[in-house]
């Protein structure tokens, strides 16, 4: 019988005006001034109705969610599907909003640290629930342990018809943007944590850029501690090297080449990294209203 677990995110006033999801019924846009060349003005205000999910950026979801695994973990058929305080499926990588405001962000859990089965949001599936990823039919397992909370920011989407001119050209890689979280605990998969960013690391694997978003739970006992990039490398001494390495690595026991960093093989700071957080969160709103085509992406 699948076990359900009730996880709450807090959805400030904030993320009610800078987050993005679906509603099932037409909204109707602020109103506007609206002024001619006469000089008469007169308010506008437009009712907006598009295909069967039209898109909304000022309406968020009662922040509960709750987790349903279905199926036995470590098996082809094993899902983490999320639910909002009605019981009703949403999906993790759509609705679940990204901005908390004062630069906190939602991070969804996929692979909790010390850990290896690969697991990751089924951007492919409906409601795109958690799975563990799978090559050729098998289940798939990193060669060691993940050291750090690994998973993806919500309402991001790596582009792949965008080249990046600061990061060879790399195209994006199809995907939610990735976190590692370095604070001490091991996490829960599907568990969402208020998270701020502290550096990024340009991964460029086989080609496709793979953004790495380092960043602390807010509930950490060094999260005050450390705001950048150089307070990493003081308070958790050796630990963004030890993340460049270890993704670096991780593919070549299988006999595959060593992933590469861009940037000059270094962790970019905190600034760098709400630029990028802040371009891909711009994409995947393309993606959502159908600027761009989302291919076998589930949009719900």
């Amino acid at each position: 019988m699948a076990a359900t677990r009730v996880i709450t995110t807090a959805a400030s006033s904030a993320s009610q005006t800078t987050s993005c999801l679906f509603t099932k019924r037409p909204f109707l846009l602020p109103t506007q001034k609206v002024c001619g060349f006469n000089g008469l003005c007169f308010n506008k205000r437009a009712l907006v109705v598009k295909s069967k999910r039209p898109f909304s950026c000022n309406a968020i979801y009662n922040p509960q969610v709750q987790t349903t695994q279905e199926g036995q973990s470590e098996t082809l058929d094993y899902r983490v599907f999320f639910q909002d305080g009605s019981g009703k499926k949403v999906s993790p990588w759509q609705d679940i909003p990204l901005h908390l405001g004062d630069g906190v962000f939602h991070f969804i859990v996929e692979i909790p640290k010390e850990s290896s089965a690969k697991m990751e949001v089924a951007t492919d599936e409906a409601f795109t629930p958690i799975k563990q990823d799978t090559k050729k039919g098998k289940l798939r397992y990193y060669p060691y342990n993940i050291n750090w909370d690994y998973g993806l920011l919500p309402q991001t989407w790596e582009d792949p018809t965008q080249a990046n001119s600061e990061v060879e050209g790399a195209f994006g890689d199809n995907d939610p943007v990735d976190v590692v979280e370095i604070g001490e605990s091991q996490r829960k998969i599907g568990e969402v944590l208020k998270v701020k960013p502290l550096a990024a690391l340009a991964m460029i694997d086989e080609g496709e850029l793979d953004w790495k978003i380092v960043a602390i739970s807010l509930d950490d006992p060094k999260a005050h501690l450390v705001n950048d990039v150089d307070d990493v490398e003081k308070h958790f001494p050796g630990t963004l090297t030890a993340i460049r390495d270890w993704f670096r690595d991780y593919k070549i026991p299988d006999g595959k080449p060593a992933n590469r960093f861009g940037l000059g093989n270094k962790p970019a700071n905190k600034d760098y990294a709400l630029k990028i957080i802040h371009e891909t969160n711009e994409s995947w709103a393309k993606l959502v209203k159908r600027s761009v085509s989302p291919g076998d992406l589930s949009l719900f």
